[in-house]
């Protein structure tokens, strides 16, 4: 099983990517988390752009990672109160067209890192609603991740046990969603 790990941040030493990262130790031994890296190469959304052109390179592989991976895990910063531009506009290419989205009926979770004191938790729900508007089964669990400067050790792992036990329920519960939906 493959879940699709996507941080809607562009920093070299992003602390959502640094998430997703640690959310790959707290996984079953049969599930995989690929991260996909492609956010910076994904131009500007454009209804006519998309209609009349060749969909781009960046925007294609997107889909493909997506239609490929059994769920989708998205990292999000806060950027004031909401969804990082980079992050929704790669949401919005994916969604088009509508009917054949490869987020329909994907299970999908959102958590989130930010060095703010309330752990990306207006831009986890942000996300979780543009997801569920585009057709995916997102989870409602939230993993807040506050001062993400200060939540990590060294090697990656979290500080907090509570944050963790929540990165470890949502896992767990993403894990059921898409083997319920490949059983189906």
């Amino acid at each position: 099983m493959r879940i699709l790990g996507l941080s809607g941040s562009l920093r070299r030493d992003s602390h959502n990517t640094r998430l997703l990262g640690t959310a790959t130790r707290h996984l079953p031994g049969h599930v995989e988390l690929e991260l996909w890296n492609g956010l910076a190469a994904i131009p500007p959304y454009d209804a006519d752009r998309e209609a009349g052109e060749p969909t781009p390179p960046a925007v294609a592989d997107l889909k493909r990672a997506i239609r490929e991976a059994d769920a989708v895990l998205i990292s999000t910063p806060e950027y004031n109160a909401s969804i990082p531009g980079v992050l929704k506009n790669a949401l919005d290419w994916v969604s088009r067209p509508i009917e054949s989205t490869p987020l329909r009926d994907k299970p999908a979770a959102v958590i989130g890192a930010t060095t703010g004191m309330f752990g990306a938790v207006w831009a986890q729900a942000e996300t979780r609603k543009v997801l569920r508007t585009i057709g995916a089964r997102v989870l409602e669990h939230e993993v807040p991740v506050a001062l993400a400067d200060e939540a990590f050790h060294e090697d990656g792992a979290l500080r907090d046990d509570g944050v963790v036990a929540q990165l470890e329920d949502l896992l767990e519960a993403l894990v059921d969603a898409a083997e319920s939906r490949v059983a189906a």
